[in-house]
């Protein structure tokens, strides 16, 4: 089934990319790289993702071979972590970083473009809920696994592994048949899904660029990860100053913890947003990160640390799944899918990369409570904007049937 095969092919994904996460600081600081070199090689990763993100989304958009662009971005990905583990000097691991950067951004949209494919517009939610189980479930195993071999066997060992999680990738991915994506019409009226020859008159990209609705989701998420991508990383760092030896087993758990409450909930939360729309329930994941944000402004322990994340697992699963099902709302009648989860994606971006620098600066300057409450108000904010800003997207039922 094209269901069960996706659902696999997003596991696998997530397994192979966690060994591009906190796998690589600490392989090169082995080889021997200092603090400032390992900043600069994880710096061009995120520019190149930057920079990717929405001519990916014009490529993604323009082809029907989704396919064969997720199968490219997976091999180029297996590349670049062979890299980083075999070659841990500059020029490779420079390139490795930018390779991964591009490869995992078309990977994101490709995989979204066949999500919308495969599946009913009125389904669409649950199915993006599956796949951010499937992901969440992967990026948790794939963390123990690949941690397990770092410590038992080698730092080498991990990126063997990270890169041999691709192969079952290709497989499940080969499984989706491109009959299956080609059929899009019998399943969705989105203009996005539909073969290029039968799509009709698409917006053009000056359109997309002026809809209110998606400036108004790019200006929520860019102020959701301004006050989001900080926090995990300022509580880790009080943790590690304050609780010594410790600091590391809790932050396994604080990563952990969300994303199996992601893995339990995103499906429940695609089917609640078919039956009482998207705004209500991105406003209770909005909501969560100004109260996480002072919680950890209160009370740094390690169990006031872990109890924060839970509430992450409620946002994770809320956002992870509400925002490229609002993207699918907003360009269901003028195509441009990848394009629009592009744009977001660039906010995305934009918002995590000034978050960290901004929050690690207030806590240099004035201490790290004061850096949360920071967070926290931009949290407060991001609720406040979208509560004012995002208009409901959801399509009355029966509106955009197949064929509509």
């Amino acid at each position: 089934m094209p269901g069960s095969n996706l659902s696999w092919l997003n596991l696998f994904v997530s397994d192979m990319q966690t060994g591009f996460g906190p796998f690589v600081p600490v392989r090169l600081a082995a080889s021997g790289w200092d603090p400032a070199m390992i900043g600069k090689a994880l710096s061009v990763g995120t520019i190149a993702a930057v920079l990717a993100q929405v001519p990916a989304g014009i490529i993604c958009d323009a082809t029907t071979a989704k396919r064969g662009l997720a199968a490219a971005a997976i091999v180029a990905t297996m590349l670049a972590v062979l890299l980083v583990g075999g070659v841990p000097l500059p020029v490779p691991v420079f390139l490795a970083e930018a390779l991964q950067g591009v490869a995992g951004v078309v990977l994101t949209l490709a995989i979204a473009g066949i999500t919308l494919s495969l599946t009913q517009h009125d389904k669409l939610g649950e199915r993006l809920g599956n796949n951010l189980r499937f992901a969440s479930l992967g990026g948790a195993v794939g963390a123990g696994l690949l941690g397990l071999a770092g410590s038992r066997i080698s730092h080498d060992s991990v990126f063997l592994l990270a890169a041999g999680f691709g192969l079952p990738a290709l497989f499940f991915l080969a499984r989706i048949r491109a009959v299956d994506v080609l059929q899009a019409e019998t399943r969705t009226s989105h203009l996005g899904a539909l073969p290029p020859a039968r799509r009709g008159k698409v917006q053009t990209k000056r359109q997309l660029l002026s809809d209110s609705r998606l400036l108004a989701l790019m200006a929520c998420v860019l102020l959701f990860h301004l006050s989001n991508a900080a926090m995990l990383p300022l509580a880790a760092g009080s943790l590690a100053r304050n609780h010594g030896p410790s600091a590391d087993l809790v932050v396994s758990w604080a990563i952990i913890i969300p994303q199996l409450l992601t893995a339990a909930a995103s499906p429940w939360v695609g089917r609640r947003a078919n039956l009482h729309g998207r705004r209500p329930l991105l406003l209770l994941g909005f909501a969560m990160l100004p109260v996480r944000a002072l919680l950890f402004a209160i009370d740094g322990s390690p169990v006031m640390t872990l109890l924060a994340q839970v509430l992450d697992g409620v946002t994770s699963a809320t956002f992870g799944v509400l925002v490229p099902l609002v993207v699918a709302d907003i360009t269901h009648r003028g195509g441009r899918f990848n394009m629009a989860l592009g744009m977001v994606g660039l906010a995305t971006s934009v918002g995590a990369t000034v978050s960290n620098y901004a929050a690690g600066s207030i806590a240099s300057a004035t201490g790290t409570p004061m850096a949360f409450v920071y967070l926290a108000a931009i949290g407060l904010c991001a609720t406040a904007v979208l509560g004012l800003i995002l208009p409901e997207t959801r399509h009355a039922p029966g509106e955009i049937a197949p064929g509509a």
